[in-house]
């Protein structure tokens, strides 16, 4: 009997703990832009708050990590990568760009704040006959 009852505990947990993380998630998609604000009917996207829910959830993931069955980290993995996906997506259109202009990498999904720009343009070569160009180095800017 005390089996059951675990069992049963232990799957209204699961539950709980998926429906926080589905709460957290539609709040990051309405901040997002993603969710039209219930009281406007228009998108209000706030990217910093965004920001903030994601983060909190990527600490939920940290500190729960070995503690959560397969269907708890699947779900919380899935949430997280769609909403940094998402995040990425949000930054590029705030910043005038398209939102599909690159393709987002595992980086970049780890950590939204980096957003991928167009790679920097190399140097040209220095010259051999002036010596003061020989030695210069670029850092990408």
């Amino acid at each position: 009997m005390a089996e059951i009852q675990r069992t049963q505990l232990s799957g209204e947990m699961t539950q709980r703990f998926i429906e926080f993380i589905m709460m957290q998630a539609q709040q990051a998609a309405l901040f997002l832009g993603r969710l039209p604000n219930p009281q406007s009917g228009k998108p209000e996207p706030n990217l910093d708050v965004a920001r903030m829910i994601i983060d909190q959830l990527e600490m939920v993931r940290e500190k729960t990590r070995g503690n959560l069955n397969h269907e708890e980290t699947e779900i919380l993995g899935s949430i997280l990568a769609d909403l940094q996906m998402a995040f990425v997506q949000a930054m590029r259109q705030s910043n005038g760009g398209p939102a599909d202009a690159a393709p987002v990498t595992a980086a970049q999904a780890d950590h939204p704040e980096v957003v991928a720009e167009s790679p920097p343009t190399p140097a040209p070569a220095p010259s051999d006959d002036d010596p003061s160009k020989r030695f210069t180095k670029n850092y990408g800017e």
